[in-house]
């Protein structure tokens, strides 16, 4: 049984004020496997003063120095990395496969920042003035359980080398994860209180770092419903503000494309982290007059897809990291067949031959429309709705009614079609006729799908203010 009793602040390993504990489960058997000890909102406010105290002197700090430390940082989670994947496994069942991607990804975000730090302009010559970017304050950063490490490394990475400092609240659920990242970060060396990491629930710990006047940004990944109520929260101080939030991606398959070559594109992108990702490509826009066949090769495609224990090499869907969590999918595979959608696979329950565990049938459903909630809700799990268009004009049309603006993808064999079908899509990111990802691009973003970008220089923007310096000689 893990016991996980210490949260990480001004340098220091320390006992939290708070005196809840928290069980930690693995989903592939629902057992508990330990507790974390949640710390509390006078934890959160001690986190943000040993931040406060150490912004002015990080602040200061080289182009050089940055570089340095995250060096340093890099060095020490990249040597973590067996570890994590075994926290991955156990804690969150991500697949081998996944999970494996999942444990390096923490260490490659971070030698992403030092990229984007070496090659950031912090200063710029317009007129007479001299423009000096400068860091904006205390961070605070709050991570959810999907891609816990990752999103914890990403936040800090950038944050640090845009001269913040950091106070995180992780999620909860993935405490395994966090205390291998901490015990990483802490021997990379850096000065006490620029960074700070805090266990604790969002509704105290995420809340006092909302509304802390010695806050003066929020980078948050998570659902839109908290994202709206962090804008509302931190309004009152005006904080800076960067939301990564909910999808409900569109895979715009279009009439001329091969739908045998393209149907593992399809399914990888729709089942993608289990089904746990809010890129996932969960609506499939197929045309009306080729419905029936891409609906027999989608049937067959999914009949190859295993869900299972994850660290069996073979398994391609791994279980809901909660009881709660497939319960809400289960939830939206009945309402789906309440409002009339066709089951083309899957269903309710766990798959055959699984009797314990959180683990969800890969669903399919078929004759949907678009206001039906499993095409306009994000599930967050393994299921995927098809929806037929008669053309490019009504696909896009139903690509972009939604609420969300996250991620697409549009498949076909004319690349200067997809490409006008893409730049019609109102998403922060298109993916033609491929799953690959430029860390160095904008991440983010539009309607209810966030405010804001991460990666590469526009995440490092996103900590920094523009201070306009104008003068000349001293007057005598």
């Amino acid at each position: 049984m893990h016991r996980i009793e210490h949260i990480y602040i001004n340098g220091e390993f320390v006992v939290p004020h708070g005196q809840e504990w928290f069980d930690l489960h693995n989903p592939s058997t629902e057992a508990v496997i330990g507790q974390v000890r949640l710390g509390d909102a006078l934890d959160a406010q001690r986190a943000i003063a040993a931040a406060k105290a150490a912004f002015p002197a990080w602040a200061r700090t080289r182009r050089e120095e940055r570089i340095s430390a995250l060096q340093r940082m890099h060095r020490s989670v990249a040597a973590k990395q067996e570890e994590l994947l075994e926290a991955i496994l156990v804690e969150y069942g991500a697949p081998a496969n996944r999970a494996r991607s999942m444990a390096t990804y923490p260490a490659d975000v971070i030698a992403q920042a030092i990229d984007a730090l070496e090659a950031f302009d912090f200063e710029e010559q317009v007129g007479m003035a001299r423009v000096i970017l400068t860091p904006v304050g205390v961070a605070g950063l709050i991570t959810p359980w999907n891609s816990n490490a990752g999103f914890i490394c990403n936040k800090l990475a950038t944050a640090l080398a845009a001269g913040c400092t950091a106070v995180i609240k992780p999620s909860e659920m993935s405490a395994l994860q966090t205390q291998v990242v901490v015990s990483a970060l802490h021997e990379a060396g850096l000065p006490p209180g620029v960074f700070n990491i805090v266990n604790g629930r969002g509704d105290v710990v995420g809340e006092e770092i909302a509304r802390h006047p010695d806050v003066a940004k929020i980078s948050f990944t998570g659902s839109s419903a908290i994202g709206r109520h962090l804008i509302k929260t931190g309004a009152d101080t005006l904080k800076r503000v960067t939301l990564e939030l909910g999808g409900k991606s569109p895979t715009v398959v279009l009439d001329d494309a091969d739908f045998q070559a393209v149907m593992p594109l399809v399914m990888q992108a729709g089942f993608l982290n289990s089904g746990q990702a809010c890129i996932a490509g969960t609506r499939i826009l197929v045309p009306r007059r080729r419905l029936a066949e891409f609906e027999r090769l989608a049937q067959e495609a999914v009949s190859q897809i295993h869900s299972g224990n994850p660290r069996n090499a073979n398994t391609d869907i791994g279980p809901m990291v909660s009881l709660k969590q497939w319960e809400r999918v289960q939830g939206y595979i009945r309402s789906g067949q309440e409002e009339g959608a066709r089951l083309l696979a899957g269903g309710e329950g766990r798959p055959q031959g699984l009797p314990a565990g959180w683990f969800v049938k890969p669903t399919i459903f078929t004759d949907a429309n678009n206001q039906m909630c499993i095409a306009r809700e994000e599930i967050f799990g393994p299921v995927l709705t098809i929806i037929p268009y008669e053309d490019d004009a009504d696909a896009i049309s139903i690509a972009n009614d939604s609420n969300y603006g996250l991620s697409a993808m549009v498949l076909g064999t004319s690349s200067e079609r997809c490409m006008a079908v893409a730049l019609q899509i109102d998403s922060g990111r298109v993916l033609i006729n491929t799953l690959a990802y430029e860390p160095r691009a904008p991440f983010g973003g539009f309607k209810q799908s966030g405010l804001g970008r991460e990666m590469g220089k526009w995440g490092m923007s996103a900590y920094l203010e523009p201070k306009t310096l104008v003068g000349c000689a001293p007057l005598k």
